[in-house]
């Protein structure tokens, strides 16, 4: 696996705490990605809206990071394969009290359904 060192910028910080996209459409998330070239936090693809794949698709920027509390792999979309990366400028997730899924205030009650009935 050959990564582009234009794809990780360690010193760029994360755009914010919750996916750029479902906080401007006021949508939610399952889970959160952020991108190692440009900070862009995303949702992940076992979300609705998926926007880290769409910023990949839109962007060309390869890899991105789990977002979440405990979890710092990387994921390089080019070659489809998970890989150990270097720290990236905190934060290195979304604040621990900030629900996920989320946000908690947008989540409706019965998002397990309607993440497990979505049509792909």
């Amino acid at each position: 696996m050959q990564i582009d060192p234009d794809d990780l910028v360690p010193t760029v910080p994360p755009t914010g705490t919750g996916c750029v996209e479902c906080e401007q459409t006021g949508g939610w998330w399952f889970h959160l990605r952020r991108c190692a070239r440009c900070g862009h936090i995303g949702c992940c693809d076992d979300s609705l809206s998926r926007h880290a794949t769409q910023h990949y698709d839109e962007t060309g920027h390869t890899v991105m990071q789990s977002f979440e509390p405990g979890e710092d792999w990387f994921w390089d979309f080019a070659s489809q394969t998970a890989f150990d990366g270097p720290e990236l400028v905190a934060p290195h997730h979304h604040p621990v009290t900030q629900s996920a899924p989320g946000p908690a205030e947008r989540l409706p009650a019965d998002w397990q359904d309607i993440l497990a009935n979505r049509q792909d």
